[in-house]
Parts: C-alpha cells; sequence; structure tokens
C-alpha cells in the first residue's frame, strides 16, 4: 500500500476524529438516559467514559493538523508537545472519574451494609444499550485502527482513540455480563449482594480501568518531562545513524533519543576527528536525518560537534 502524503494523512485522521465525536456522543448520550432509566451507576458510569471520550476527540480533531508543524515566531520548537498534553491530561481526566466511580461505589456498599437500601435496578432498558453500545466501540475501535495504520502508525491521538474505543467496549461487555448475572442470580447465589451489585460492578470495572490509565499518564507526563524514548527506539536511532557515521570516519561520543507526540528527537553528540566546515555537518546532519526517518518517522536529529558526551566533565565544568 502506498503511504499517503501529509495532507492525506491529516484528511484521514481529520475524518477519523469526527467520527469519533459524533460516535462518543451518541454513546454518551445513550449512557446518561439508560442510566437514568435503569437506575444502573455502572451504564451511568459507562455513559460518562463516552463524555469525555467525546471532549477528547473535538479537541484532538483541533490539535491534529497543527502537531507536524515546524518551529514559528510563537513555538520555536514545534507543536509536537500538543499531541503529549492531549494524551496526558485525556489520561488525567480519566484517572478523576475513576477515582470518583470508586469513591461513590463504595459509598453505595457502605450505605448498604448500614442497612440503607438503593433504589432497584430496572434490566429492561439495559439489555438495548449494552447491544447498541458494544457494536458502537467496535465499529469505532475498528476505523481508528484502520486509519492509525494507514497513516504511518505514527499518530498517539488516533492510537488513543482506537484504544479508548476498545477499553470501552471491553468495559462495556463486562459491565453487561455482571449485569446479566445480576439479573439472572439475583434470588440465588447472588441474592445478598444484587441490591448493590451495581456498585461492586463499578468498583471492580474501575480497578480494572485504572492501571491502564496510569501508564497513559505517566508515559505522557514523561515524555513533557523529556524522558528517553524506549530501548526499542534507542536501538532503531542508532542503526540508522551506524553507516553515515562509518562513511564519515568520527567517534560517536553519545546519543540520546526523546519522543514527543508522534515525533522523536535524536541528539548526537559527535567528534569527527578532523576540521570540518559548517558545509560538512549541514550535509551530515540532513543525512543522519533523512536515515533515521526511514526507522523513525517524524524524527528529527540535532547534530551536536563535541569531545564530549552529554555531561561536561567535572574536570571541565563550572558548576
Amino acid at each position: 500500500m502506498t503511504k499517503p502524503d501529509a495532507d492525506s494523512r491529516k484528511r484521514l485522521e481529520s475524518r477519523s476524529l469526527g467520527v469519533a465525536i459524533w460516535g462518543n456522543l451518541f454513546m454518551a448520550a445513550a449512557g446518561l438516559v439508560a442510566g437514568i432509566m435503569s437506575n444502573s451507576n455502572a451504564i451511568m458510569m459507562d455513559g460518562l467514559f463516552s463524555l469525555i471520550g467525546f471532549g477528547s476527540a473535538l479537541l484532538g480533531r483541533h490539535i491534529s493538523p497543527r502537531v507536524e508543524a515546524g518551529p514559528d515566531k510563537l513555538r520555536p520548537f514545534g507543536y509536537a508537545a500538543d499531541e503529549a498534553i492531549f494524551s496526558t491530561f485525556r489520561a488525567l481526566s480519566l484517572l478523576g472519574l475513576v477515582l470518583f466511580a470508586i469513591t461513590n461505589a463504595i459509598k453505595n456498599i457502605y450505605n448498604y451494609l448500614g442497612g440503607m437500601m438503593p433504589e432497584p435496578l430496572n434490566f429492561a432498558p439495559m439489555f438495548v444499550y449494552f447491544a447498541v453500545i458494544g457494536l458502537t466501540c467496535i465499529t469505532l475501535w475498528a476505523f481508528h485502527h484502520v486509519t492509525w495504520r494507514r497513516t504511518g502508525k505514527n499518530s498517539a491521538i488516533l492510537r488513543l482513540e482506537a484504544k479508548a474505543a476498545l477499553f470501552d467496549g471491553l468495559i462495556t461487555a463486562a459491565a453487561g455480563l455482571g449485569l446479566g448475572a445480576i439479573y439472572l442470580l439475583r434470588e440465588g447465589p447472588l441474592a445478598p449482594v444484587a441490591p448493590v451489585g451495581d456498585s461492586v460492578i463499578v468498583l471492580m470495572l474501575c480497578l480494572l480501568a485504572i492501571g491502564s490509565y496510569l501508564r497513559e499518564f505517566r508515559g505522557g507526563l514523561g515524555e513533557l518531562a523529556g524522558a528517553s524514548a524506549s530501548p526499542r527506539h534507542l536501538a532503531l536511532a542508532r542503526r540508522s545513524l551506524r553507516t553515515a557515521i562509518a562513511e564519515d570516519g568520527g567517534t560517536l561520543q553519545d546519543m540520546s533519543v526523546t519522543k514527543l507526540g508522534r515525533s522523536f528527537l535524536v541528539t548526537v553528540y559527535y567528534d569527527p576527528g578532523r576540521p570540518v566546515t559548517a558545509a560538512e555537518i549541514d550535509d551530515l546532519n540532513l543525512r543522519m536525518i533523512v536515515d533515521a526517518r526511514k526507522s523513525m518517522g517524524g524524527a528529527d536529529v540535532l547534530l551536536i560537534v563535541t569531545e564530549h558526551p552529554r555531561r561536561w566533565p567535572d574536570a571541565l565544568s563550572p558548576f
């Protein structure tokens, strides 16, 4: 398959995020209505997850067209950080919702143990809700995943939207199975917990979700803090630069790779071992960028001519 150009990638990504906006808005409205009709906190929480998904897709569509823009007077380092900021705060907002839902579920269980009976569940709207929302989540995941592959697998926004749709579908399926079990066994083995079965399911789903959102939050925060990229990306960068360095004849003193959204910054500390002109360094730097982008889309290379690695030797440091 021919790789699309930058304009085609932007159009595909914008279309996918447009589908995410309307899909999440539909699921949020359905979740809130079905949650009220069924007295189900689990369904209500599912609708709130979709409401956050709607807001994030709306923001993502605004951010997406400019994340590959180069430096300008306003943003001297470009706009790649917007994608990492988006991922971090989306995960943070979902973590906040999860913590709220956990607190509310524990409160309901505590009140039940203290003798306060919750409102009974109305199971009729649930079955329609779970079938429709489950199909919607699968459709959204497939659409985002295909678009992510067609655009080169380097969009953190699309990857996150696809993952969120898949996870939302799993959460919906788990909630449906749990509430179905309570409906079938509410007068049997699950009779003691049936009145608060909805809160128990919310608690279990939140504990299942919190680990995934914590990883997303930590990953985004690490990118914003300038942490090193994964060992796999470090190895890719080192292999991609090996030929250019060998042909130039100098010595690689050190190398670092940081990831910010869909972009990578490879910083090369290089000793050419001979007098060189600025034009020669520029040519070498541009070749390194071309080679790096063959392995990592969106990579840029900062070539620093020096005798030392990234940290000044203690004997030379004035600090």
